[in-house]
C-alpha cells in the first residue's frame, strides 16, 4: 500500500531556536496545541530527544505513542508511531524549522501515513481531516508565540 503524504507550513515571527524549543517542550505543549488534551514524555524522560517516546491523546479520544527518530535542534525533528489507533498501519510526522529572516521562522509539518483496510477506503476524508487539524495547530502555535508566550 502506498503512503499518503502532505505538508503544511506557516511563518512565525520569532527566532528558529525559540520556536523549536517552545514547540518541543512538553511542559508547554498544551498551552498552544489545541488538538491535544494530553501530551507527555514517557519512561521518565525530562525532554524530547532522539529515542524518547511520547504519549499524546487528541480531544477526539484517539491516543498515540510515538518515538523521536530524529532530533536536530533547531532544524528538524521527526517521530514515528509505535502504538496507536488501529486504523494506522504506519504513521510518521516531522517538523522542519527554516530561518527566513531576522527573527522569522518557517515551520513545516510533514505527515506520511498508511491506513489499514477498511479505513483505507476513507483515505481522502482522513487526509483532509488531518490537514485541517495541522493547519489549526500551526495557526495556534503562531498565535501563542507572537502574542506573548515568548519574547521574540
Amino acid at each position: 500500500m502506498k503512503s499518503v503524504k502532505f505538508s503544511e507550513k506557516i511563518v512565525i515571527h520569532c527566532s528558529r531556536e525559540q520556536v523549536f524549543d517552545f514547540s518541543q517542550d512538553y511542559q508547554k505543549r498544551l498551552l498552544w496545541d489545541t488538538f491535544l488534551k494530553k501530551a507527555e514524555l514517557m519512561q521518565g524522560a525530562a525532554k524530547a530527544e532522539k529515542g524518547v517516546k511520547a504519549w499524546c491523546v487528541a480531544k477526539n479520544g484517539f491516543a498515540m505513542e510515538t518515538e523521536y527518530v530524529s532530533f536536530n535542534r533547531p532544524k528538524a525533528t521527526a517521530v514515528k508511531l509505535t502504538q496507536g489507533p488501529y486504523m494506522f498501519r504506519q504513521f510518521l510526522g516531522s517538523w522542519l524549522f527554516r530561518e527566513t529572516g531576522v527573527a522569522q521562522t518557517e515551520v513545516t509539518f510533514l505527515y506520511s501515513f498508511q491506513l489499514r483496510f477498511p479505513f483505507s477506503l476513507l483515505t481522502g476524508l482522513i487526509k483532509n481531516n488531518l490537514k485541517t487539524n495541522v493547519r489549526k495547530r500551526l495557526a495556534d502555535l503562531k498565535m501563542n508565540i507572537e502574542r506573548g508566550r515568548l519574547s521574540c
